[in-house]
């Protein structure tokens, strides 16, 4: 009885934190969404609406397209990260001098990747004057307007959440390290090419693991904000509006926060259906060697 008390005051201060800064903004959220309140209005009475803001959400053409940026933005980051992400860590695998520097100047990207400094840096690297059209020039190619058009926006975002590939490598490449050396020498001893070893022994076994960072990029992606908030804002014609820099703008300098409380949870739902397909399939194309999955 005593080791259970002890337990608890220890845990005390994690649950205080899990219910003032996780479960309790969670409920203010769903129920802020069924009304008009405002940040403007703190200490007035707030009314209630109902679906009417959830009703509006999907008559508000910025919003929708908002979401269609959140998709283009999630389906061109994704699988280019974790094919980045994959193809290094393989290379990582192999024994290395100064390995371990390498693995670190790779993680690097990562953490330092959401720093507003950064974002700054990498808005004028692609200037009309800036470090990549001066590289570019180098070979002839003439100066680009990278952040004046809706697609070279994008591409400059893309590029820039591709470069943060490290923590997915590092999973990547704890999972390469778990493969059994006996199964690539008996296939060599088959004759098996280094690729067909690569498709035939290396994907099936980190299938499990590909499928965690594909959950996890995922809905980071689903989320970002840092990176298009400082390198492009909205970007040309509202290209690189993503939903977490429309929910900001409604929340904090509109002040509507009952509108940007139900934007966040449509937002919430699409994270939640995309994840929910994905748990789906796993059993098509995951293999797990208990048994479970494909």
């Amino acid at each position: 009885m005593r080791s259970k008390k002890i337990g608890l005051i220890f845990v005390t201060p994690w649950l205080i934190g899990f219910i003032g800064l996780t479960i309790w903004p969670i409920l203010s959220s769903f129920y802020y969404a069924l009304t008009d309140y405002s940040l403007a209005r703190v200490g007035q009475k707030v009314a209630f609406l109902g679906l009417q803001n959830y009703i509006n959400l999907f008559k508000d053409q910025t919003f929708i397209a908002s979401l269609k940026a959140t998709l283009i933005y999630t389906v061109a980051t994704v699988p280019l990260q974790l094919g980045f992400a994959l193809f290094v860590a393989f290379i990582l695998n192999f024994k290395l001098k100064a390995i371990n520097f390498y693995r670190t100047a790779y993680y690097i990207p990562s953490i330092l990747g959401g720093n507003v400094a950064v974002g700054v840096l990498w808005r004028s690297m692609f200037q009309p004057k800036g470090l990549v059209n001066s590289f570019l020039g180098i070979f002839g190619v003439q100066p680009i307007n990278w952040l004046s058009t809706a697609t070279g926006a994008m591409i400059v975002l893309v590029i820039l959440k591709v470069w943060q590939f490290g923590s997915a490598m590092l999973i990547f490449l704890a999972a390469l390290k778990d493969i059994p050396g006996e199964l690539y020498e008996s296939a060599s001893l088959e004759g098996a090419s280094k690729l067909t070893q690569f498709l035939k022994i290396t994907i099936p076994l980190i299938t499990p693991t590909i499928f965690f960072n594909l959950v996890m990029q995922l809905n980071n992606a689903f989320q970002e904000f840092n990176g298009p908030y400082i390198v492009t804002g909205k970007g040309p014609l509202n290209s690189t509006y993503l939903a977490s820099m429309y929910i900001y703008d409604k929340a904090f300098k509109e002040f509507d926060m009952g509108y940007a409380s139900a934007a966040s949870w449509v937002l919430f739902a699409l994270i939640v259906g995309t994840t929910i397909i994905l748990f789906s399939s796993q059993r098509k194309w995951v293999y797990y060697s208990d048994g479970g999955g494909k």
